[in-house]
């Protein structure tokens, strides 16, 4: 990967009471803000480090930019599939802006020197802002890397030892981005030749399982009839008390205020052999949601609610409250993403959430090239 330095623009924090708050609302209010002079902008083109601090773990990434091309060559690589209507909503936000106000998360096989080099940059400098989100308690660090030299010692690395990277958060961005690119010529005043990237090795991020509430008792069925139809295709287990699953191809169950575990019966696993991973993911969705409830599209169905895994199970039991059955699954691995993404395949809809999560507006890429008020000092 060659990435890029470029100048990128952040938010006076020191005048946000409310970073939580700020971060949820800025997609409405971002050229307000920007006109407000808000903004501020590096003076210069720079990479930056970027840090997120939480539960006594420091997560450490490089934010630049990167040819969009890198995307059309497979070298951007992709395991989920996007929808048209997504890509339409975003590419008219990125227009509306004119900038990209979060960078695309993209992971990569941890490279040692890539790591140390981070950790001695980051030891050794100041950051040009951070800030403390006071909802999940996570603190944001970025440091700028302005000087040629650093610039260069990083470029070398990630051009000699990151060939390729991995959409982690934000399919939709990147397509979206491509789409503009093909279009160029009709934004002559916009750089859509580069994505917007955080890159973040493998071992700095988490995969999350992605659960599911599924309004699963229509037509007046009781929670035993659907236990019922379930035990075609799970061998069912109660639980003492509420946990997620302990390995792959268990689910747990919450129906009824009680938990249940979930194990696919042989015959069913045997019917998905010939696949090179198989995710429960994709067997709930065919066999339970589709087979079973008659959900055939599930990005689009209201009976199904998606709840990421960092909500826990007291998430999913909230979410139960809309609907009536909440299955949890075992997180995909880092290994597995990566079989699926270098085949070209993809993954089901909602199968990885990854942690940490990069905030809208704390980084921003002004797409028009155009300085806000303000510029940070050097």
């Amino acid at each position: 990967m060659k990435i890029k330095p470029f100048q990128v623009a952040f938010p006076d924090f020191s005048v946000i009471d409310d970073p939580d708050n700020y971060c949820t609302t800025v997609k409405y209010e971002f050229n307000t803000h920007k006109t407000a002079g808000l903004y501020r902008k590096t003076p210069k083109k720079a990479l930056y480090v970027y840090q997120i601090e939480h539960g006594g773990r420091k997560h450490t990434g490089i934010v630049a930019l990167n040819d969009v091309k890198d995307f059309f060559a497979g070298k951007v690589k992709k395991h989920e599939n996007t929808l048209g209507e997504k890509e339409r909503l975003h590419m008219n936000l990125t227009l509306e802006w004119k900038a990209v106000l979060k960078p695309v998360l993209l992971t990569y096989p941890t490279v040692p020197e890539i790591s140390e080099w981070l950790l001695n940059y980051t030891r050794h400098h100041h950051t040009i802002f951070n800030t403390r989100f006071g909802k999940r308690g996570h603190v944001h660090r970025v440091w700028q890397i302005a000087q040629p030299a650093d610039i260069e010692a990083l470029q070398t690395l990630f051009s000699t030892k990151v060939p390729e990277s991995y959409i982690a958060d934000g399919h939709h961005r990147t397509t979206t981005m491509a789409l503009l690119h093909e279009r160029k010529a009709q934004y002559p005043e916009l750089d859509v030749d580069h994505l917007f990237c955080a890159f973040f090795a493998d071992n700095q991020l988490d995969i999350l399982d992605y659960n599911r509430a599924v309004s699963a008792l229509r037509n007046d069925r009781s929670p035993l009839y659907f236990l019922a139809q379930l035990s075609k295709v799970f061998e069912i287990e109660p639980l003492p008390e509420a946990r997620k699953p302990e390995k792959n191809h268990e689910l747990t169950l919450f129906l009824g205020k009680e938990w249940f575990s979930l194990q696919w019966r042989p015959e069913i696993l045997a019917k998905y052999a010939g696949q090179d991973v198989i995710f429960d993911a994709t067997l709930l969705n065919e066999c339970v949601l589709r087979d079973i409830l008659n959900i055939q599209d599930v990005r689009t169905d209201t009976r199904i609610e998606y709840v990421d895994g960092s909500k826990g199970l007291r998430g999913i039991e909230k979410a139960c409250s809309r609907q009536e059955a909440g299955f949890v699954l075992f997180p995909v691995t880092f290994d597995n993403l990566i079989r699926v993404a270098d085949s070209g395949g993809s993954l089901p809809p909602k199968s990885t959430y990854f942690e940490p999560r990069l905030k809208s507006g704390v980084l921003v890429h002004l797409l028009d090239h155009i300085h806000p008020q303000q510029t940070s000092p050097q």
